[in-house]
């Protein structure tokens, strides 16, 4: 895998600022996470808000503008990164980049982007490797974002479908605690029913199904390759009770846990076809 990182980091700035590249020699990425600034896209000043994305190629004109009255005093933080290399031209060519698209603001992404500035700034002992597959990482999950994004625009209700989008990943990062409907309805700021509504009118799943979808995902991993006993898989992936793991596990695998576990690899082609089955109720 071909790729040069030059530069990545947080910039958070507290002063007007401003950067201008007539044509860059670099891909470019930055994603606003707080405040506000302003940046030429497609020949025009487009003001930028948390969550909102710029994607450049090289030889294209770049403009960044930091205006504090703006953002009413506060300051302007974001993620950047700087590469190049024959596997970014290769990624950057297979799907369609927007200057500057909407995402939702993916703890996932911004972890990876941390860590990638974290091990670009050792003192000692920087892997290149390890640079090349975290840069490899972010641009797939980058695109993955646009990507939903930009299907989500097709469609009829963008703003419905984006609230969609960002209780599923509010779902996926939490869904082994102890996670209620409330909590996803608040974290996108609609009532309980709304919330409710959008989600099952989106994905076809309710929000406890898919919440269920991804214990027991989290479940099968840890039956297959950890020494926990059922009952700690059952707590540890969020089951109120080891009764109601069994029920909706052989609901949803036509198994029990314990049956799974004593099952010979080779019979995961009949598990995964099971596992493509979706839950009712429970």
């Amino acid at each position: 895998m071909d790729v040069e990182l030059w530069s990545c980091g947080y910039a958070y700035h507290t002063k007007p600022f401003r950067q201008r590249i007539e044509q860059l020699p670099y891909f470019l990425f930055r994603l606003q996470t707080e405040g506000f600034s302003r940046a030429l896209v497609n020949g025009k000043m487009q003001s930028l808000e948390p969550g909102d994305l710029l994607l450049f190629q090289p030889g294209e004109q770049y403009d960044l503008r930091v205006n504090l009255e703006e953002s009413e005093g506060e300051g302007s933080g974001d993620y950047f990164l700087f590469c190049q290399g024959s596997w970014v031209k290769q990624w950057w060519g297979r799907s369609e980049k927007p200057q500057c698209v909407r995402i939702d603001l993916d703890e996932r992404i911004l972890f990876l982007w941390r860590q990638l500035h974290l091990e670009k700034h050792r003192v000692q002992e920087v892997e290149p490797e390890l640079l090349t597959y975290l840069v490899g990482a972010l641009c797939v999950s980058l695109e993955r974002a646009v990507v939903g994004t930009a299907s989500l625009h097709r469609q009829s209700d963008l703003h419905a479908k984006f609230t969609s989008d960002r209780m599923k990943r509010y779902i996926e990062t939490h869904a082994m605690e102890d996670l209620r409907v409330e909590d996803v309805a608040n974290h996108v700021q609609r009532s309980v029913s709304r919330a409710a509504h959008l989600f099952k009118e989106t994905f076809g799943l309710t929000i406890v199904q898919y919440a269920l979808e991804i214990k027991l995902s989290h479940a099968v991993d840890r039956i297959r390759y950890t020494n926990m006993n059922l009952e700690q898989v059952a707590e540890s992936c969020g089951f109120g009770s080891y009764s109601y793991f069994h029920k909706v596990f052989k609901k949803k695998y036509g198994m029990s846990p314990n049956d799974f576990r004593q099952s010979p690899m080779d019979y995961l082609g009949v598990y995964e076809e099971a596992g493509n089955r979706h839950l009712a109720d429970v």
